[in-house]
Parts: C-alpha cells; structure tokens; sequence
C-alpha cells in the first residue's frame, strides 16, 4: 500500500499540469452537462423515494424496522457517502486502519443526523449536498498526494474524515427535514434510521472491500490507481455543480 501511495505522491511536474488540465476539464464536462440537462431537471435532485416519503409521511407511533430498512437504503443507495467511502478505504489494507476511519466518518454523520432532525435545526440541503461533493473530491485529492506536492501541506486525514462525516450526517438530516415527521415515538424512529444508516454502511462497505481487494491483486492496480482517482474527483466536481445548480434554480 505505501509503495503504491508514494508512486502516485511522486508523481512529476507534468502530471501535476495533466491533473490541472483534467480538473478544467470536469468544470467543462459540467458545463456542457447543464446544457443537456436543463436546469428544471437539476432542481429535482434533491429526494426522497416516493413510496418511502409516503411512509414516512404517515408514519406515526415507534416504528422501528422499518425506519431501520430507510435508513440502510439511503446509505446503500446513496452514491454521494458510497463514493466519499470508496476515497477513504482506498488505500487502507489493514482491517485496523478501516475500522477506524469508518468509525470516524459514522460517529460523525450520526452526531449531525440526529443533532439536525431532533433540534429542528435547518440547513440548506443544496449546500450541504454541495459540501458532500466536495468531500469527495477532496479525497480523491488526498489519495493523488495533490496537497502535498501543491501546498507543501498534509492534511489529518482522521479530522478531515470526521468534520466531513459531520456534513454527510447533515445531509442524511435534510432528507428527513422535507418531511412532517409525528412527534409520536420520534426519537425511537430516528434513532432507528441511524441504526439502519449503519448497517447499510456496513453492508455496502463490505461489499466495496470485496470489490477492492480483488482489483489490488491484479497487476493493473496500480497502473489504474491514478486514473481512478481521477475519475473519483471529476465525479465529486459533478456533484458539487449538480447540487449547487439546484440551489441557484431553485432560489
């Protein structure tokens, strides 16, 4: 893992202006995106499943499994958390050093999910999302030593997982906050969907391992290690823009 890590650290000057040139390039590809598009279709990104809205909508008393079942779908389908996931264990071989960050990122979007539905706090869930995006390219950064070669600078990995936790768990809080949720049993319900986020986590993060291990221990690992973190960070941009157009139709 280090001597793959450092490879891409070490990477020359010429890569660096390959990277530049392969960010502008997302911000294009974006550009050309919203033209496709519409800014009308953009606006919709943020949403919740119609049959589960309904439910939750309605939903009234403790009902705990299901809101279990919410809560580890969102995660599970949730391509924002599953792609930030991806950037974290990427170069994590050792099941401590997984546990660990995970641990980090769940500890913080569970602190924000509950913090932001049970106090009632608001936030803009564009913005939030935006942020999200922007957790991902970060990451992708991270793995590529971008920071480093560019600033002269490391960043804590750990703390940089955990405040980016807080803003995915601020996500997961705006999906509910769409909603009127009955003050009958909504602690426990609340409690339940961040349970389920858990588990969904944990399913999807094994899955991702699986994935991952058996793409390290082919010989094109590290040759395809740079352009997948390349392609990480184009679809963290993509995120950011989609999210942030939202915010500008919309208001």
């Amino acid at each position: 893992m280090l001597l793959i890590a450092t490879s891409l650290r070490k990477r020359t000057g010429a890569e660096d202006v390959r990277l530049l040139l392969i960010i502008a390039a997302s911000g294009l590809t974006f550009a050309l995106s919203l033209l496709l598009l519409g800014w009308s279709t953009l606006a919709t990104a943020h949403g919740v499943a119609e049959g589960d809205a309904l439910f939750i909508e309605q939903a009234a008393g403790v009902q705990l499994m299901p809101f279990i079942y919410l809560g580890a779908k969102h995660m599970v389908t949730g391509y924002d958390h599953l792609l930030f996931l991806v950037g974290v264990i990427f170069f994590l071989y050792r099941m401590k050093d997984i546990g660990i960050y995970v641990t980090l990122f769940a500890v913080g979007h569970s602190v924000t999910l509950l913090y932001g539905v049970l106090s009632g706090a608001h936030v803009n869930p564009y913005i939030v999302d935006a942020i999200i995006g922007l957790s991902v390219v970060y990451k992708a950064l991270d793995n590529l030593g971008a920071f480093r070669r560019w600033f002269g600078v490391q960043p804590n990995a750990k703390a940089a997982v955990l405040i980016f936790g807080f803003f995915h768990g601020l996500g997961l809080a705006t999906k509910l906050q769409d909603f009127t949720l009955s003050e009958e049993g909504l602690i426990a319900n609340i409690l339940a969907f961040n349970v389920g986020v858990e588990v969904g986590q944990l399913v999807a993060l094994g899955a991702i391992l699986i994935a991952m291990n058996y793409w390290r221990r082919s010989a094109s690992f590290v040759r395809q290690a740079y352009a997948a973190n390349v392609l990480l960070m184009t679809a963290g941009f993509m995120l950011m823009g989609y999210q942030i157009t939202g915010y500008l139709t919309i208001s």
